[in-house]
């Protein structure tokens, strides 16, 4: 079979996937950008074209400004914290020890849950009545007090950080668990014999082996939460005072709450936009990982 046969043949297997693409996401995007050049209500008639009003408004409202920091906020302590949780839990789970499968199951648990029932079980910690976090530290002391945890501004986004990076560690986990299954026991066995310590064995023989699988873990987790909606609105919807709203939270309120059509769909396309640049960013970082690693 020729070159230009097998070429065509292979476009024509694609074809349905590029059909119900181009159905389920190109023409939405098509839409939603032209969306953004008016002032379409969310209900009535298509609206006037305005340009780049909505862009120029968007970007110089402080409401747009002051929820990008708490989104970027978000996202670095909370990734953080999981990169860092994950490495420790997978290399406990990489040593030998009685009931290491069992663990490694109930590990996965958080991770499998729903991400709405993931954040009705925390809003139930958190309760400021019944709540089991105000229970255990006031029965240990540490508290005089019940406090609403997600009712007040200061303690709020700390809040929602716990519950997002509980629920998402155990992917950073099983990433570097499975990396870490692809270190050579010699090398490891050798160090041993040359007297290098645990942290010497971790910089110099672990972690060559767990950067590009964790490279990948960053970026799918950064992406994540940049993005993050669910587990913030059924927690705390945004508030209080806004000190919870993220970027995805402010574009549902602007389209759906205000009704605002056209400058929802421009704030969509910004958040869409910045996502994309940060993808393609952590994409450069992960292929000259990849570049030096070989």
């Amino acid at each position: 079979m020729s070159g230009t046969s097998m070429t065509t043949r292979a476009w024509l297997l694609m074809l349905p996937l590029l059909v119900v693409m181009i159905a389920v996401i190109g023409w939405p995007l098509v839409d939603t950008v032209g969306l953004s050049f008016t002032d379409a209500k969310l209900v009535g008639t298509g609206g006037n074209f305005v340009g780049i009003d909505n862009y120029a408004k968007m970007l110089a409202n402080s409401n747009f400004q002051r929820t990008l920091i708490t989104t970027a906020w978000f996202a670095i302590i909370s990734v953080a914290a999981e990169m860092v949780l994950g490495v420790l839990a997978a290399l406990l789970l990489n040593q030998n020890f009685r009931g290491r499968g069992v663990l490694r199951a109930l590990m996965i648990l958080p991770w499998a849950l729903p991400t709405v029932v993931n954040a009705t079980l925390w809003r139930l910690i958190y309760n400021p009545e019944y709540g089991a976090l105000n229970a255990a530290l006031t029965q240990l002391g540490l508290l005089d007090a019940y406090r609403s945890w997600l009712g007040e501004p200061g303690t709020a986004l700390t809040a929602l950080i716990v519950a997002d990076c509980w629920k998402n560690f155990p992917l950073v986990a099983l990433i570097a668990l499975a990396a870490l299954q692809a270190v050579p026991r010699d090398i490891t066995a050798a160090s041993l014999v040359d007297g290098a310590g645990p942290f010497k064995r971790f910089r110099f023989v672990i972690l060559p082996y767990l950067v590009g699988p964790l490279m990948v873990a960053l970026v799918l987790r950064t992406i994540e939460a940049f993005k993050v909606f669910d587990i913030i609105w059924v927690m705390t919807r945004g508030g209080p005072a806004n000190s919870t709203r993220t970027l995805s939270i402010l574009v549902y309120q602007e389209a759906f709450s205000f009704q605002r059509a056209g400058s929802g769909a421009s704030l969509a396309l910004i958040v869409t936009l910045l996502v994309t640049v940060l993808a393609a960013g952590y994409a450069a970082l992960v292929r000259k990982t990849a570049g030096s690693a070989t």
